[in-house]
């Protein structure tokens, strides 16, 4: 290596990591996206904390969630991740209010957490991580990380393993919590376990795919295809109209 190759090496080094950071930003929400998945449980546990009304506080969370999709549609952003948390939080909300256990406000959320864990373990062990069925379209690699980049089917196994078990072991914190706390307690343990763990996820998967090799960019590789295709045609229509020419001109000298 020369001293000039790697300036070039450590460049295209730089770039991946900041394709990675910006297609984590994408597919995870970003700052917004955390703060909208935090702010309804956080209302919900504060109000009642005060108060002990669950209708008043499973009102002002889904009052909140709504407002943020609303938000979002006036800024015309994507809202994918705003109306994840309108559906999370109504089915929290329609439950605790069907049984008349404020708990139960956040017994969907953590199940939907433990069966999200399972299936990053299930699903890496039947040799499909779901981590590069999530991020594959956003690296525009689709699934061609299956068979032809067996060093990023690695790292989006790596990945899946941690989310995972990150996912997994706060199971393991928080549902005997729900059997042994009060709603206050859990909801308030819920809220600090919310964005530390993400974090910790993200970080761990940026760290893999970081160090992994490039995607295959399947859908410039389609453009290209179909431009060499059209080249091919017209080069085949261009010889077709020589060979007619140079025919009527044989014939015209008979």
């Amino acid at each position: 290596m020369t001293s000039l190759d790697k300036p070039t090496e450590d460049t295209q080094a730089d770039d991946a990591r900041a394709v990675t950071e910006a297609a984590l930003f994408e597919a995870f929400g970003g700052v917004r996206g955390m703060v909208e998945t935090v702010l309804p449980g956080l209302l919900f546990v504060t109000i009642f904390t005060i108060n002990k009304d669950l209708h008043l506080s499973a009102i002002a969370a889904l009052a909140v969630s709504l407002l943020l999709v609303v938000v979002r549609l006036v800024m015309r952003d994507t809202v994918k991740h705003a109306f994840s948390g309108v559906f999370g939080v109504a089915f929290g909300v329609v439950f605790a209010m069907m049984t008349g256990n404020a708990k139960n406000f956040y017994l969907p959320g953590m199940l939907y957490t433990l069966g999200l864990g399972l299936a990053y373990v299930v699903t890496t062990l039947a040799g499909v991580p779901l981590m590069g069925l999530i991020l594959g379209p956003v690296f525009k690699e689709n699934l061609s990380w299956r068979t032809r980049n067996p060093g990023r089917k690695k790292a989006y196994a790596k990945a899946s393993y941690a989310w995972g078990g990150i996912l997994l072991a706060k199971c393991a914190i928080l549902f005997p919590l729900y059997w042994w706390a009060d709603t206050a307690q859990l909801g308030w343990v819920l809220v600090a376990l919310k964005i530390p763990p993400f974090l910790l996820a993200v970080w761990l998967t940026w760290v893999f795919l970081a160090k992994a090799p490039a995607p295959i960019d399947v859908f410039a590789e389609m453009e290209a295809e179909e431009k060499a295709e059209e080249e091919r045609r017209a080069a085949q229509a261009a010889e077709h109209g020589d060979t007619e020419a140079a025919g009527g001109r044989h014939r015209r000298e008979a």
